[in-house]
Parts: structure tokens; sequence; C-alpha cells
């Protein structure tokens, strides 16, 4: 028997782990953050993060507090027109983290779909009965 490949045996110790899966990005309101602010490598203003994440002010500043001590992101605050501004962008170690934390969610995807089929599939169908030979 070949040696069995621990990226696809679900008997290998671990495997199903996802130690990649970070506990800091892995939480709704702040996966939002952190995809809206891949997506704007220049940052987003408080407020239009506020907007796309349907957060509040408040929950917000918390989550932008967690990222930002976990070095994930960066806060500059500035003034733009006499008016003061919040801008937030990812981090080269929040996009690393990032990355990886989207490689191994992308693991979990594969591994589930492995093991899930459409109920179309799962269903076993009855074979054909054999047509009468006709006569030569």
């Amino acid at each position: 028997m070949p040696p069995s490949d621990s990226s696809t045996d679900s008997s290998t110790p671990g495997r199903f782990e996802y130690a990649g899966l970070d506990r800091v990005l892995h939480e709704r309101a702040r996966l939002g953050i952190v995809t809206s602010l891949a997506a704007h490598p220049q940052g987003l203003a408080f407020n239009d993060l506020k907007s796309l994440c349907g957060l509040t002010d408040g929950n917000l500043s918390r989550h932008l507090t967690v990222l930002e001590q976990a070095g994930l992101i960066a806060v500059t605050k500035e003034f733009e027109r006499r008016r003061p501004r919040t801008l937030c962008r990812l981090t080269r170690q929040g996009r690393e983290r990032f990355t990886e934390y989207l490689r191994q969610l992308t693991q979990v995807v594969a591994d589930a779909a492995a093991v899930t089929r459409p109920v179309s599939e799962s269903r076993v169908r009855a074979p054909r009965p054999a047509l009468p030979h006709a006569p030569a």
C-alpha cells in the first residue's frame, strides 16, 4: 500500500486542526474590516469602513483597537480641511497573516466539499430492468 498523503488522509492526527485560522481574524466584524482594507491598499477612512462593514462607531473602534494591538492594521489620525480624519490601513504583517488565514480557510472549504454531496448525488438510482431480447 502506498504511503498516505497527510493532506488527503482524514485519519492523520491533527489533520482538521486548522491552526492557521487566526482567532483575531476569525471573527465576523474583524474579518469584514480586514477584507475591506485588503481591497483598499491605500487605506479607508473610519466612516467609509464603518459603512462598508455595517458597524456602529463604538463597535468599529473596539475592533480596530484589537486589530491594531495585534499589529494587523495601522490607524492614523490627521486633519483634512480642518476636520479630523481617521485613516485605517492593513500593515505588511496584517496582509501576510490575512493571506495565511485565507489559505487555511480555503483548505477548510476544500475539506468540507470533499465530504459533502448535493442531495441529488446521494440518491442511489435503482437499476433499469433489462429489456427482453427480441427474437432473431
